[in-house]
């Protein structure tokens, strides 16, 4: 296609201006209707590019501006669809000085649409703050539902979904990362987190010692060619990531909740387990049982179980 041609196409004058705002769907140009001024949060596909919203194409080819996280992810979006709407660069990197400029051309009475690399915006990406800063100053903000990867993972995950909680990335380092799963583990329920390929064995290897054996979900590639839905308890799941080289692509952990039974189970009830446990096999091999059938934390067992070994070795503490 010849520059004039595309630039036609794609909602230009040819000379270096913006002409009518239109976006290309099914071969057919069709104009966008004017955009009222504010910042517009537009949900963009996870993957599959035929997964936006006929109201998001209207909105990115109607806007002064698009701020997103890569000009050069954003841009295979448009050119598929024919929009030629300025990008402009919005990251954690740049948010600080990015910020103030948007805002000022906000209050200008300019409509800007403010995307993500792939699903809805404020998920993970640091919109938050410009959409709290456009709040304080009194400009209209409006959100566009669409692609998420966190509600797609849910769905095809085959977990509880009347209540989850969204996690986002586990820290990095393995002590880190057990230390902040523990904490999760008594939350009622369905986790949902990201990973990335080269940590998701270690991940499911600290999930598995903290969790114990709750079913849980890999989704990994949503919407793409190569999706992927792995589904297991956690033990088999991390092994079987940990006999493979590091997968790729973008994936999400879906995690069951507690079982209710036990998460209900008081110190007693952990009491009784694990001196039972006692009696058969070591400390470490105790609380590993313990804690895939009760759901508490793996380093609070771990700490009554040591308490209670004591106990049998020395006597009660008088």
């Amino acid at each position: 296609m010849s520059t004039n041609k595309r630039a036609a196409g794609a909602g230009w004058d040819g000379i270096g201006g913006r002409a009518a705002r239109r976006y290309l769907l099914a071969g057919q140009e069709i104009s966008a209707p004017a955009l009222a001024p504010g910042l517009h949060l537009v949900a963009t596909p996870i993957g599959n590019l035929r997964d936006i919203t006929l109201r998001a194409l209207e909105v990115l080819a109607a806007a002064d501006a698009i701020a997103c996280e890569d000009t050069r992810v954003t841009r295979k979006l448009l050119d598929r669809y024919g929009i030629a709407t300025p990008l402009t660069p919005y990251h954690e990197h740049n948010a600080a000085q990015a910020r103030p400029k948007l805002l000022e051309r906000l209050a200008a009475g300019a409509a800007i649409a403010l995307v993500s690399d792939a699903g809805t915006p404020l998920i993970s990406d640091p919109g938050f703050k410009l959409v709290r800063a456009a709040h304080d100053a009194g400009l209209a903000v409006t959100a566009l539902p669409g692609a998420s990867a966190v509600l797609a993972a849910l769905a095809a995950g085959g977990l509880p979904t009347d209540r989850f909680f969204f996690e986002g990335f586990l820290p990095a380092k393995e002590g880190q990362r057990r230390a902040r799963v523990s904490e999760l583990a008594r939350i009622p329920a369905t986790l949902v987190l990201f990973e990335s390929g080269p940590r998701l064995a270690g991940a499911l290897a600290d999930l598995a010692a903290e969790l114990g054996a709750r079913n849980a979900a890999i989704c990994r590639e949503l919407t793409k060619l190569h999706e992927e839905v792995r589904r297991g308890d956690l033990p088999a799941l991390a092994g079987h990531y940990a006999a493979l080289a590091p997968p790729r692509g973008e994936i999400v952990i879906v995690v069951a909740p507690p079982d209710a039974q036990a998460a209900a189970m008081d110190a007693q009830d952990l009491d009784a387990l694990l001196r039972r446990a006692l009696e058969r096999v070591s400390v470490k091999e105790a609380v590993g049982e313990v804690a895939a059938v009760s759901g508490h934390p793996r380093r609070e067992i771990y700490q009554r179980a040591l308490a209670l070994a004591k106990e049998r070795e020395h006597g009660p503490a008088r």
